[in-house]
């Protein structure tokens, strides 16, 4: 691709090199394969089932070995709620009645329901009305408005991390701050230390900095800890270019290349500048009310006891492959492990020329991250599914409905049978066994990326994503599957989410 100075010279202003930018136009080319799933992973076969004994022993095990590590949180908080109200948007920008827009409706006959009725009251009290006039006057678009413009409470440019989502009677939470209560009841180090991650939009970087200042001396006063709080952006770096539907670059009105965000698969850079060695990932939307949190709690120090327990195991095994005692005891270690706890098909010895060729394999193949992803029952919900991917060596991945080739009989199959959802509920332990943090960028599957198409300035364009954070990202880590129940994941996609039982006032 012929590229003119000036088209260098922005690639070269946003971080990318001109290589990069060829290697994306190839992809836009050639596609990317659809996964190769085998079959779904189901309960007892890829994902395990806790006993209520085990969840206890597990628990045990992350109360015992947790201050051996450095205990972090990370939670994806980069988009606008903008989704979150679009029927909101809908019902302002047509001439329908509000009898002929059910969600709206349902807003409106329970608006004093959510945690946000107050502020809104005072808001219209500025504009020289209240709630209970605009309602009893049928004043239904103002409220919307003023529920979503910047001269209200401007919470269709918000980012989700700063909508009230929860009323306490004596207090309202955004869902920021439900994260900043989850975390001091798991992830307080023995300094009594919180590391919390937020990825935020740098629009946004002022008012979410403004709301940590003014709330976080409150919640240090309750918990006894000190936040130490990160904030980050995605980088401009992980930018894809756009193509037209020739696969040509798609210039704006100026002439300039186009760039857009690669998708949440680019906070695999964000992840790895994480303060911590074992880290929690959970979404910014799923939190609920104190009253159910105690259980989730505990199924949050399962999981890791459960990823502390193997991580150990595989530690050890590394620590004595380096120092070469290259026993039949340990060889049976490995075995054990790497088929009844990893379910990886191990290479026979007689492969190798020698002991140390062996032994080499080995420690590649587990000298990686690990994960334990949460899964629940499907029961509709929109998200990735967990599968055994690879005909010859079938190993654990969370797959995109989008990168399953549903046109093919057999994988129409598989994807049809599955039996759960990811949450993003993931615990993930980031260093090896000495300590060191590995390079996630070299446990990436490049090949697992998106490609769809937008609108932009009326034009159809097409954009590249990269592999998902909790998919292609992560898709050479060692990968677990635990059921969790469904009580525990509660997210927010819409605004009337927050009227189900998990989020509304008792």
């Amino acid at each position: 691709m012929n590229f003119s100075c000036k088209d260098k010279e922005q690639i070269e202003a946003h971080g990318l090199s001109l290589a990069q930018v060829e290697q994306q136009l190839e992809r836009f080319q050639k596609g990317f394969a659809p996964s190769d799933v085998v079959r779904a992973a189901r309960a007892g076969d890829g994902i395990e089932r806790l006993s209520s004994q085990m969840i206890e022993t597990y628990c045990q095990a992350f109360e015992q070995d947790k201050d051996k590590y450095v205990l972090a949180k990370f939670v994806p908080a980069s988009g606008a709620a903008s989704r979150m109200f679009k029927d909101l948007y809908d019902y302002v920008d047509s001439d329908k009645s509000i009898e002929e827009c059910p969600q709206v409706s349902e807003l409106i006959d329970n608006i004093d329901k959510f945690a946000f009725a107050a502020v809104l009251d005072d808001k219209l009290k500025t504009q020289g009305g209240s709630l209970s006039t605009y309602l009893a006057e049928r004043k239904y678009k103002q409220i919307v408005k003023t529920i979503l413009q910047p001269d209200g409470l401007d919470y269709g440019q918000s980012p989700k991390a700063l909508i009230l989502f929860h009323d306490y009677g004596s207090q309202v939470r955004t869902a920021l701050e439900e994260h900043l209560v989850e975390a001091a009841n798991f992830c307080v180090n023995q300094d009594k230390h919180i590391h919390l991650h937020f990825t935020i939009s740098p629009q946004h970087l002022d008012k979410v900095q403004s709301l940590l200042n003014e709330v976080l001396p409150r919640y240090e006063a309750t918990f006894g800890v000190k936040y130490d709080i990160q904030l980050s952006v995605q980088k401009s770096s992980t930018d894809t270019i756009a193509v037209n539907l020739d696969n040509t670059p798609a210039r704006d009105h100026k002439g300039r290349l186009i760039f857009r965000p690669s998708g949440h698969g680019a906070l695999i850079e964000n992840l790895q500048e994480t303060s911590g060695d074992i880290v929690w990932v959970k979404n910014i939307d799923n939190v609920e009310k104190d009253a159910l949190k105690t259980g989730d709690y505990k199924y949050k120090k399962a999981l890791c006891g459960f990823l502390l327990t193997i991580k150990q195991k595989i530690d050890a095994i590394l620590f004595d492959i380096e120092s070469k005692d290259y026993s039949e005891s340990l060889k049976q270690r490995i075995k054990d492990l790497c088929e009844k706890t990893l379910r990886v098909k191990l290479r026979c010895e007689s492969e190798f020329e020698n002991n140390e060729g062996y032994f080499d394999y080995v420690y590649s193949l587990l000298h990686r991250p690990v994960r334990v992803c949460s899964m629940v029952k499907n029961e509709g919900q929109p998200g990735g599914g967990p599968f055994w991917v690879g005909e010859s060596n079938p190993r654990l991945q969370i797959v995109e409905k989008s990168q399953i080739d549903l046109s093919n009989e057999q994988y129409n199959k598989v994807f049809l049978s599955s039996t759960h959802f990811n949450p993003v509920d993931i615990v993930c332990s980031l260093t090896d066994h000495r300590g060191n943090k590995f390079e996630l960028n070299a446990f990436v599957d490049e090949n697992a990326g998106f490609i769809s198409e937008k609108t932009q300035q009326s034009a159809k364009i097409k954009i590249q994503e990269r592999p998902g954070l909790w998919n292609g990202a992560m898709a050479e880590w060692l990968t677990f599957f635990v059921e969790t129940p469904i009580d525990y994941f509660n997210p927010v996609k819409t605004v009337n989410d927050l009227l189900k039982a998990a989020h509304r006032p008792l």
